[in-house]
């Protein structure tokens, strides 16, 4: 939750950032950059998450042409997606801006870049003709005569259009350049020495034009000069410069204005005819035409003020004398805009339909307003019509956000029809006007309901990850989004999640096999959409048995709606587990449970995996000579042991306990038995398939007085053994006296327990050294004991089971015992069946598993 409020901390600062630096994003790319390159990561200039740009739908909107641009949906980054021809885009304009929109969803929000495309030099200079002929008479142009040359031109801006010449050398002719205003530099052929025709009679020169680009690129004409006599006065202009303005309206055949030149000369050499001999830009070409007699200049073609603004002509006057002698002068037109663009209005984005409890100031469509006049013709006005409900904020220069002014009731109006007009400052003022549909929707008010408020899975362990375990399915009356249900595993309780079922009556409530907290959702998992209940791993009775959790759904409205329902998993038992032997009474690992069994008759002990006892000669029948002890995790018939004899087969002098494990005389020992016998015991389950272990006894047959030493060396480590199992026992109690200072019922339970524990002990240890009767068992009712023929303490203690559910911590309300069954009466050793499941049910449900630790509840 600490993440989430500074990730929205960080948006509001970001938000008002923008708002303070005015909403605008700059950025600046070259003109014929190749496709996909990357102009500038918008999405981080916008203070957008990674993921956010996608996941918000961020996008380019460039009304009214073509973007050239456009946005990365997976990085947010700005990139070239055509060809950006900056000649195309501004022609001579600079700089070269492109206004455009990018859109921003949930919430809807609109940024404004401004995306600069800088020349490069990709266009050399281009002059009129490729060859110019002119005509100097000799010897009368006198050295210094100077004769305008038409100049190139470049498409390009800046240094890239600032065009220098030069002129192949020669000895009669130099350049002189002649800087006619800011933008433009005109060459003037200069002559340096009189012309002398009879020597040559033609002079070709090369002039050479080179842009200011890098590198820089170069145009040539071919200058062709024609040496001849006599005329010796050229026409004069009676002004140098021309200027002209004329409305972009001005209707074809316009007169721009009338230029007059003089010739001093007389007879044919006074005739002066005129010719436009530059346009500046190469398009003015089209737009005016002048009469070669008159020197009348008249409009040809349409002007556009915003694409033209300004006109440069060259005006060359010609006489008819031999050689022909030529004045220039300038025309510069002045194009005054007036206000023939309507308005124009685009709906960039429409967030339709309304839903009826959207608040005031809902933003409902972004829109774009321009208008391609300049000053008060492109100065444009817009409202709503009608008026109510809806509004029309500015959000910035042109750009209009739709908005919500009144409370919508869908009852009362399902839909509206909006009309939003633009209109300019012209005189007279242009209009315009976009139509919009507003449907309104209904609100999400019906949440997901399930068919059964809880659901009872059965479950076998072992089953493979990613098996089905049940179809859970909620219904929702709503419809589209509203009434589109998702699931999920709720993780509700202690601790932030469901909790996990223990295996061990002493763990705590989630706690897994790795010791710490399981929540549900570790276990099993659901189908957002269909509802499929599968497990992620799997489970293991031994571990889990019961696992209890809320699944909930959820609709897609907004807010979203949600249901809850309960399932129960119960794990059924397989038998995965092999029985494991305990190691002997006394040792270190047994500490808690070798005290009842260091009171046998015989001391015996392990050494390289082999079990050891000892038996005095001439011991009777039916002596124990040693107890084989071991454990089967799982539960039921599967934890159901069985012990065999394996070897020596046939008539031994030992045998052992079918159940218990006991391995006792068959008869009186004789000399004739040797000294040392091996015993193979096979400890079996009743599962299906039955799983083993095996266990080896080595019996040393000792003197009666050995046998008493040996016998004495065990009493003293039963002793010691029993002080470690009192000691063990209080650790066990230890748990539960903990929590008793809740319960003062509860402690006396324990201590009363505990006595009996103890009073239990002392019986079975005075028991064990006195003399001992033939054992003798029948059917009966099943009692608790801590170490005998019918199983141990620490069998019972393994096979405890815990229930916990996801809602709160463990409780141990329930421990279970395997079913104790008494030794048989010697003979063959009965067959083993496996039961059928109805009897297995029958165990389960039997006198066999006995309460152990229920709550206490005082008296009233």
């Amino acid at each position: 939750m600490g993440e989430r409020w500074c990730a929205v901390m960080r948006v509001l600062v970001l938000q008002a950032a923008w708002a303070l630096a005015g909403g605008q994003v700059r950025y600046s790319v070259p003109e014929e950059a190749k496709a996909g390159t990357v102009v500038g990561r918008l999405a981080q200039d916008l203070g957008l998450e990674a993921g956010e740009a996608e996941a918000r739908r961020l996008r380019l909107v460039a009304p009214g042409r073509r973007a050239s641009v456009e946005v990365s949906g997976a990085s947010g980054a700005l990139l070239v997606s055509s060809r950006l021809d900056r000649e195309e885009l501004c022609g001579k304009s600079a700089p070269c801006a492109l206004r455009l929109e990018v859109l921003l969803e949930r919430p809807l929000r609109v940024f404004h870049v401004e995306l600069e495309v800088t020349d490069i030099n990709d266009n050399a200079p281009i002059f009129p003709a490729a060859r110019k002929n002119l005509s100097i008479a000799e010897f009368t142009t006198l050295p210094g005569s100077r004769f305008p040359l038409e100049g190139a031109s470049d498409a390009d801006i800046g240094a890239n259009a600032q065009l220098s010449y030069t002129l192949s050398p020669s000895e009669h002719f130099s350049l002189d350049l002649q800087k006619s205003n800011e933008r433009n530099i005109e060459p003037e052929l200069v002559l340096v020495k009189s012309l002398d025709r009879e020597t040559i009679s033609v002079h070709r020169l090369v002039l050479t034009a080179t842009d200011g680009g890098r590198p820089s690129l170069t145009g040539t004409m071919e200058l062709v000069i024609s040496v001849l006599d006599i005329n010796d006065n050229a026409p004069q202009f009676n002004q140098s410069v021309y200027k002209v303005q004329l409305l972009e309206s001005a209707a074809v055949g316009t007169l721009v204005t009338r230029v007059n030149a003089t010739d001093a000369d007389e007879g044919i050499n006074n005739e002066v005819t005129y010719a436009v001999t530059n346009f500046i830009p190469p398009s003015g070409k089209d737009v005016i035409s002048i009469n070669p007699n008159t020197g009348e200049i008249h409009l040809t073609g349409a002007l556009d003020f915003e694409e033209v603004s300004i006109y440069d002509f060259r005006i060359e006057a010609k006489d008819k004398g031999m050689p022909p002698l030529s004045g220039h002068c300038k025309v510069v037109l002045e194009v005054v805009d007036v206000n023939d663009n309507a308005p124009e209005v685009w709906v960039t984005s429409l967030s339709v339909p309304v839903p009826e409890d959207a608040s005031v100031g809902t933003v409902v469509a972004l829109l774009s307003v321009s208008d391609r006049d300049s000053g008060e013709n492109g100065r444009v006005r817009c409202w709503v019509w009608p008026a109510s409900p809806f509004g029309l904020e500015a959000t910035f220069a042109g750009s209009y956000s739709l908005v919500l002014r009144e409370a919508l009731d869908r009852e009362r109006v399902s839909e509206y029809e909006v009309e939003v007009r633009a209109e300019d400052g012209g005189a007279p003022a242009l209009r315009a006007s976009r139509g919009l549909r507003v449907p309104v929707s209904d609100v999400n008010d019906n949440a997901p309901a399930f068919a059964q408020a809880v659901y009872t899975v059965l479950a076998r362990e072992n089953n493979a990850a990613g098996a089905e375990l049940a179809r859970l399915w909620a219904r929702d009356p709503d419809e589209a989004g509203n009434g589109r249900v998702s699931y999920s595993v709720w993780e509700g309780g202690v601790g932030g999640g469901g909790a996990a079922v223990s295996s061990s009556s002493s763990s705590s409530s989630g706690v897994g096999a790795g010791g710490g907290w399981r929540s549900a959702s570790s276990y099993v998992s659901v189908d957002a959409e269909s509802g499929r209940l599968w497990a992620l791993q799997p489970l293991d009775y031994e571990e889990l048995q019961v696992l209890q959790f809320e699944v909930r759904a959820v609709d897609a409205g907004e807010p979203p709606l949600c249901g809850n329902a309960t399932v129960q998993l119960f794990v059924l038992d397989e038998n995965d587990n092999a029985p494991a032997l305990l190691p002997p009474a006394g040792s270190a690992a047994e500490a808690g449970a070798a005290a009842a069994e260091a009171a046998a008759g015989a001391g015996w002990g392990s050494e390289s995996g082999t079990l050891w006892a000892w038996a005095a000669w001439g011991a009777p029948a039916g002596q124990v000579v040693a107890k084989i002890r071991a454990v089967d995790a799982d539960s039921g018939y599967n934890a159901w042991l069985r012990y065999e004899l394996w070897e020596p087969r046939g008539k031994g002098p030992f045998r052992v306990g079918l159940y218990s494990g006991e391995v006792s005389t068959a008869r009186a020992l004789d000399e004739a038995d040797g000294p040392r016998q091996r015993l193979l015991i096979v400890v079996r389950d009743h599962g299906e398939p039955a799983r083993s272990a095996t266990a080896t006894l080595s019996v040393s047959l000792l003197e009666a007085a050995e046998a008493a030493l040996a016998a004495g060396s065990s009493s003293s480590s039963s002793s010691s053994s029993s002080s470690v199992s009192r000691s063990a026992v209080g650790v066990e109690l230890g748990p539960g006296a903990a929590s008793a200072a809740t319960n003062v019922w509860l402690v006396v339970a324990i201590c009363a327990v505990s006595s009996l524990f103890l009073l239990a002990v002392v019986l079975y240890g005075a028991s064990r050294w006195a003399p001992r009767a033939a054992v003798l068992s029948g059917p009966g009712p099943t009692t608790l004991v801590c170490a005998s023929e019918v199983g141990s303490w620490s069998y019972s203690q393994r096979h405890s089971r815990s229930l916990c559910v996801a809602d709160g911590a463990a409780k141990s309300d329930l421990m279970v015992f395997s079913p104790n069954f008494p030794p048989p009466p010697p003979g063959p050793a009965p067959k083993v069946s496996q039961p059928e499941p109805s009897a297995l049910l029958d165990t389960v449900s039997g006198p066999a598993f006995i309460p152990f630790s229920a709550p206490f509840h005082p008296p009233p």
